[in-house]
């Protein structure tokens, strides 16, 4: 592969060595065995990537720590980092070297950038590593591994047969007679199923009983419902604040998702709208639509919780069990694609008026309904074993808005300090946002200022 060279000057040389070590970074020595940083080069593709700086010592005076150059001399140096690096099969594109040059020294440091990656990368002793804060941990046993293989959508749990099933769970039920008839006719109920591998040794998959079951919730418990919480806060989630009883939303995936959004959209519509000199600005519904959807098809079923939805104030968290599968990251969710469940995804959307009609877009129309009503585009944060999204109630401030926030402690505004406060470069687009709040009755002339002089009030018969 090609490897770039930059030459740092004593700025970015200083940046560098300011960098404190996290989940995401990582600095090592010019001297460690390429065997014992496979294991850091594991660690951070089995997790979420980052970067590990080679080359970099970390010394201590008395009690105190700090980073210091100590770098290659040539980068020949690092051929037996480049050759380990090679060997980790399957990293293969997975990651990317930099060779950071010390301006004076004249020393490089090695930056390797490691991406998440689809497969379970194993160091070069066979054992996998995650990475936890700023540490590397060994998955030791089958258990963890099995666990990892799930976090990365290798081993899909949709798959595992549901020993106390019968086909009778969904050839019985209205759902599953429904579907039949409204998308493929004509075809006996039983031979569907297992041509689309739902039934095996005559029990129903997982993937199944989510899709076709009236109450999958019988047979999974306590990992197949949506609870919807109320907080009449701002604040963090406070049982204090918690208003009535948590909702539970149950049955097939399908009904879980329109139940989920129109009992959330409910709650929204039934909270008291603040201020009267704006008009009110709702969640866009494409929003709640999509990031429910996206937490009802791609969550970790084999994790025993349900999916939260949390209505605050001033904001709504849809809380997903499960990391992000494969090489998907917080940074990439919106290009990349990855289905820890490909046959729930698959098979809910042939569903008449499916949740997930354009799939793999699902994100991005939500974002961009937030867009087009100028609030703030959804937060999504990967915990450590769940993903949040948070929809947050706030408008991108219109240039209407942020002037009549700096009137609430400015007696008076000008032009001039009106373009600073915005950002608009011209003069006449400004006086066009007086003049709509002048019309709106909220803001007047100043009596007695003309030319640059001229300021904005607002009326002095409002309070």
């Amino acid at each position: 592969m090609n490897y770039s060279e930059t030459n740092l000057n004593e700025e970015e040389v200083a940046k560098v060595l300011s960098y404190q070590e996290n989940h995401f970074l990582d600095m090592k020595s010019k001297r460690i065995k390429p065997a014992k940083l496979s294991e850091n080069v594991s660690s951070f593709a089995n997790t979420s990537g980052g970067d590990i700086y080679v080359g970099i010592e970390e010394k201590k005076i008395k009690e105190l720590s700090y980073f210091s150059w100590e770098g290659f001399n040539n980068i020949e140096e690092t051929n037996a980092i480049i050759q380990m690096l090679e060997n980790l099969a399957p990293l293969a594109n997975f990651y990317d070297i930099s060779f950071l040059k010390h301006p004076k020294l004249g020393s490089y440091v090695m930056q390797i950038t490691i991406f998440k990656t689809q497969a379970v990368i194993f160091s070069t002793s066979g054992m996998a590593y995650v990475r936890k804060g700023a540490q590397k941990l060994p998955i030791n046993t089958s258990e963890k591994l099995k666990r990892l293989e799930l976090d990365k959508g290798i081993v899909q749990f949709e798959n595992e047969i549901i020993n106390e099933s019968s086909c009778e769970d969904i050839l019985e039920s209205d759902i599953y007679m429904k579907f039949m008839d409204s998308v493929v006719p004509n075809v006996e109920g039983e031979k569907w199923l297992k041509k689309q591998k739902l039934i095996r040794d005559n029990k129903i998959i997982v993937a199944g009983i989510l899709l076709f079951n009236e109450e999958p919730q019988v047979l999974l418990p306590k990992r197949s419902a949506i609870k919807i919480f109320r907080y009449k806060t701002s604040g963090i989630a406070d049982r204090d604040m918690l208003e009535g009883q948590p909702l539970t939303i149950e049955g097939c995936l399908y009904d879980q998702i329109y139940g989920a959004v129109n009992t959330t959209k409910k709650i929204i519509e039934s909270m008291k709208k603040l201020g009267d000199k704006f008009e009110n600005v709702n969640y866009p519904e494409e929003t709640l639509h999509e990031i429910i959807t996206n937490a009802v098809i791609h969550r970790d079923y084999s994790i025993i919780t349900d999916i939260q939805i949390r209505i605050f104030d001033n904001r709504i968290e849809v809380e997903s069990p499960g990391k992000l599968p494969g090489h998907v990251t917080v940074k990439n969710i919106l290009d990349e694609q990855s289905a820890r469940n490909p046959k729930i995804v698959r098979l809910i959307n042939k569903f008449p008026n499916a949740p997930n009609k354009d799939v793999g877009e699902g994100l991005n129309t939500a974002f961009e309904a937030m867009t087009k009503l100028r609030l703030r585009t959804p937060i999504i944060n990967e915990m450590n074993n769940t993903v949040m999204v948070e929809i947050r109630h706030e408008r991108l401030a219109s240039p209407e808005e942020m002037v009549t926030e700096y009137m609430q402690t400015h007696d008076e505004i000008t032009n001039r300090e009106g373009r600073l406060l915005t950002g608009i470069k011209s003069e006449n687009t400004m006086k066009r946002v007086f003049w709509k709040l002048r019309d709106r009755k909220m803001l007047e002339p100043v009596p007695g200022k003309q030319g640059p002089a001229f300021a904005w009030r607002t009326p002095k018969d409002i309070d």
